[in-house]
């Protein structure tokens, strides 16, 4: 670059040199002032080397006449050269079928006033700094730029802000290194995949005529795209590849790729009234969840070996429909696969253990808001994955929804751009091309641990689904695909031109693998269908009261004299010098633990028990309402000090982090950690509880129903505050009715505990059901400001020692005989509290009252609730309390349990809110009195 700017600056004498000297110098007060070929000169070259301070001088081969249009004309040929790197993509034939909508960025000499005569009298080294051989002028390297940039692949980087990782791609993409050079036998073996891949497809369209299987026709060469991955991670001794992806194309992957046995899928297809069709023995034993899924729903994990004999384990993830959900998961699976736990501190990370590949659709890539979620996460410390490789599967179609009505920008993988993310636009026609894009892709990855994103540009054999009909709504795209032929015959006859492969060979490909699948299919067993109802296992019938939570005293004393250790130096926040001192005198008498304390002791404990944790939230750190103060802050240096890292003897990590603002991104990412790493308890807090609305499908795909569907176990913590305090409608409900309407089949825990003590022995329950197939999900109401320092919510630390969860728990400060108990009163959560203050308050005697508090709504304590109501022989009605509305709350949920409990002559009442399209009103003065109302009516006389 350096000869050929000295040669540029050289061509200048004169006069010019004068002009050339004025124009750069008000370039230096405003670059915008000058002609803009100038600026582009100057852009480029920088000072002319007459003016550069290293040479001082003129010197130099410079012609006898140069003018000032030749300077415009060389500028001008430079920004034609930038052009084309640039905007070459909009002209590049990377469309099997179909176009894009919209106009194309000129390329044309013309366009920048120049002519092919002035592009010959430009040397070559004037307009690019490495010179391919036999590229002499302007003309060949415009023609060369070209040929690279507008064949069936084509590339957008110029945004990369990064200039190392750009003048990489450039360099990649203009020498030709990123390109794989096949022999002949290769070629012909990638044909022979091809023909694998649609030969699959064909026989179950002819077998399994009209069912649905989302088939990849079209997109047959994503197959070998993804061999490829497997291959170059496998030989680059990653150890994980972590793969999402939708339906589209799924049963293809599955099979090819992961090797899911062929009779393992045919039997999974309901091809018959009235039969079935078994697989072989071994195949029957990849078994899923009792309910199951469709097929095409399905993940798999297995260990694939490669021709080198370089082995790696590929784990497809599970998907629903909800297209791509399955991104944060997938990243999670990751991130757990790449993080060392075994030691205390933070998780050791190392993204060479694992790389995550994501097969997208073309309108969900841009139209799902969940993608941009993820794609965020990327390059934040608590959620990188050391880069992840994108694959947009698009056929140019969206159900019926064209790209036109589905986005609003050019291409479907322009969201990439705003992210930093280098994009290949590649015809889905050409396999080589295809692969060549890969091995960009993969090695860029390699080198900058960044994203990397495939715009794979094909299209749909049929419809939407295979008993869709695309032509009604897209008569003129399916009339070009219906003529169009199959990738094998397109590159069937391409290797035919290069002589080497004869012309009956794809027909004898695809009849070999016809013969093989028929064959399987003649050989498996067909047999009466049975149709039985479906249970949940009988393991997770069992009490979760086995597990011994309490710690002794003495180990809980030196834990917290560990968590109040600071480095030396370490210079806290002055104002949170009362919270430590308090911890201090943690265990002098008369001291309490309040909600922060127990949390700490419950993790701490946890910790030392060998069990890595992991915490996220949108403030998780010092928690939403400044109760954990977990990370600690330097005040003069800013550096940060976790207090769960100075526990020592520890061999599990403690990682906690604040999150980006999202929901859906962050909890899928965390599901996805908890399900890789089932020895670690994963937790991810809401700021409010309500905001977990935003992730309602994770609740509702992964969380509740993935180990009925799917046989997928998570052990993770949701931690979510709820309380009504007057802060309004999004501030008070964390929709606890939402997750009780989807408890069933003991999927999760639901709890809302009122007391630190409670908190530890649960969290520490939780923690001991790790990789246990008593294993699932903790969803836990947690208090907010009226209640975390509140006493009546702190225990006494012999309430740690000793005893353990309690999913029914009398109420506090309320005595009374149990032969003279008339009324009830059973509630969960803050309102009991309330409840307890309010009779404390009271100068009434309630010597006729019972309380009690739900602390585990679900499973619902049926046989500890049913031992109490017969110790009450004379009461007569059980009220149910909540301050959440009553088409709200846990009261839907918990009264067919309460009447069922119901003995002859006792009534059941609900006594909290009416029913409410809100959760809760706006004025805090409102608030108070429905909420005094409501605790008055549960504490009424009879």
């Amino acid at each position: 670059m350096v000869k050929s700017t000295e040669d540029l600056w050289g061509k200048f004498h004169g006069p010019n040199i004068g002009y050339v000297e004025e124009q750069y110098d008000l370039y230096l007060v405003d670059p915008e002032a000058v002609d803009p070929s100038l600026k582009t000169l100057f852009d480029e070259h920088g000072a002319p080397t007459w003016l550069s301070p290293v040479t001082g001088e003129t010197e130099g081969a410079a012609p006898a006449a140069t003018s000032i249009q030749d300077v415009q004309k060389l500028s001008s040929a430079l920004k034609y050269v930038e052009a084309i790197r640039r905007f070459a993509h909009t002209k590049a034939d990377v469309y099997p079928v179909g176009s894009i909508e919209g106009e194309a960025k000129s390329l044309e000499p013309s366009h920048y006033g120049l002519t092919e005569a002035d592009l010959k009298n430009i040397p070559a080294n004037w307009l690019v700094a490495n010179v391919p051989a036999g590229l002499n002028n302007g003309l060949d390297i415009v023609n060369h730029l070209k040929e690279l940039y507008t064949g069936k692949i084509s590339f957008e980087y110029d945004y990369v802000s990064n200039d190392e990782e750009r003048n990489w791609l450039q360099e990649q993409i203009e020498s030709g290194n990123y390109k794989f050079n096949f022999s002949a036998d290769k070629k012909k073996g990638l044909l022979d995949r091809l023909a694998q891949v649609e030969g699959f497809e064909a026989f179950l369209q002819k077998t399994f005529v009209g069912q649905k299987r989302f088939s990849i026709e079209g997109l047959e060469v994503m197959v070998p795209m993804l061999d490829k991955i497997v291959e170059q991670s496998a030989e680059e001794s990653i150890e994980n590849v972590m793969m999402g992806m939708a339906h589209r194309g799924r049963l293809s992957v599955l099979t090819h790729v992961l090797e899911k046995p062929f009779d393992k899928v045919f039997s999974e297809f309901n091809y018959g009234s009235g039969k079935e069709i078994l697989p072989s023995e071994s195949s029957r034993e990849i078994s899923y969840g009792w309910t199951g899924d469709v097929k095409y729903h399905f993940g798999a994990v297995n260990n694939v070996t490669t021709e080198s004999g370089k082995t790696t384990k590929v784990t497809l993830a599970h998907n629903p429909s909800h297209l791509e959900v399955a991104n944060p998961v997938v990243e999670g699976f990751t991130r757990a696969a790449q993080d060392d736990r075994s030691t205390g501190g933070h998780s050791k990370q190392d993204v060479s253990k694992g790389v995550c590949v994501v097969v997208h659709g073309d309108a969900a890539f841009i139209g799902e808001g969940v993608v941009a979620e993820t794609i965020n996460l990327g390059g934040i410390e608590a959620y990188h994955t050391g880069g992840t490789l994108h694959i947009i599967a698009n056929n140019l179609l969206g159900y019926t929804t064209t790209g036109r009505e589905g986005r609003s920008t050019r291409y479907t993988s322009d969201l990439a751009k705003g992210y930093d993310i280098p994009v290949v636009h590649v015809n889905a026609d050409d396999p080589i091309a295809c692969l060549d894009a890969v091995k960009l892709a993969f090695e860029y990855r390699q080198k900058f641990n960044k994203d990397f994103l495939i715009d794979l540009v094909g299209y749909r054999r049929y419809g939407h689904n295979e008993m869709d009909e695309p032509r009604a709504t897209q008569p003129l795209l399916y009339k070009e695909i219906d003529e169009h032929p199959t990738i094998t015959k397109v590159y069937a006859e391409n290797l035919q031109k290069e002589n080497i492969i004869a012309e009956d060979d794809l027909s004898k490909m695809l009849k070999n693998v016809e013969d093989k699948l028929q064959a399987i299919y003649d050989s498996m067993e067909e047999v009466d269908l049975e149709v039985s109802t479906v249970d949940m296992p009988a393991e997770l019938e069992e009490s979760l009261d086995q597990f011994e939570t309490a710690v002794p005293l003495e180990e809980l004393k030196k834990i917290n004299e560990d968590m109040l250790k600071r480095p030396e130096k370490f210079a806290g926040f002055k104002r949170l010098d009362r919270v430590f001192k308090k911890r201090a005198t943690l265990f002098e008498d008369g001291q309490t633990a309040d909600w922060g304390t127990g949390e700490a002791l419950a993790f701490a404990s946890i910790l030392k028990d060998g069990t890595p944790i992991r915490l996220t939230g949108q403030d998780s750190e010092r928690g939403t309402f400044a109760h954990r103060h977990m990370v600690l802050h330097d005040v003069n240096s800013g550096e940060k000090y976790c207090i769960l890292h100075g526990l020592e003897d520890t061999n599990a990590s403690f990682d906690i982090h604040n999150s980006a603002l999202s929901e859906v991104g962050v909890l899928g990412f965390e599901y996805g950690y908890s399900v890789q790493a089932p020895e670690t308890l994963v937790f991810w807090e809401a700021q409010f509880g309500d905001f977990a609305n935003t992730a309602q499908v994770m609740f509702d795909q992964f969380l509740s129903s993935s180990r009925a569907k799917w046989g997928e176990k998570s052990n993770m913590v949701l931690l979510l505050p709820h309380g009504y305090e007057g802060q309004g409608p999004e501030h008070s409900s964390a929709r606890l009715e939402r997750f009780l309407q989807m408890s069933a089949e003991n999927n999760w825990i639901v709890a809302n505990v009122t007391s630190s003590a409670q908190l530890f022995h649960l969290l520490r329950r939780q923690a001991a059901l790790k990789n246990t197939d008593l294993a699932r999900p903790l969803v836990l109401m947690t208090p907010k400001s009226s209640l975390l320092r509140n006493e009546r919510v702190a225990s006494e630390m012999q309430e740690f020692a000793e005893g353990k969860f309690q999913t029914l728990k009398d109420q506090p400060n309320l005595k009374v005989s149990k032969k003279n108990a008339k009324r009830l009163v059973i509630g969960s959560g803050k309102v009991m509290i309330d409840l307890e203050e309010a009779i404390i308050n009271s100068e009434e005697s309630f010597g006729w009252l019972r309380a009690l508090r739900v602390e585990q709504l679900y499973p619902f304590p049926t046989e500890e609730l049913a031992k109490e109501l017969k110790a009450l022989p004379n009461l007569e009605e059980i009220v149910w309390l909540q301050e959440e509305p009553q088409n709200m709350g846990p009261w839907t949920f918990v009264a067919d349990y309460l009447r069922e409990l119901l003995q002859d002559g006792q009534t059941l009442r609900y006594v909290g809110r009416p029913k409410r399209s809100a959760p809760s009103v706006g004025d805090p003065n409102v608030h108070k009195l429905y909420q005094n109302n409501i605790i008055s009516e549960a504490i009424k006389p009879l």
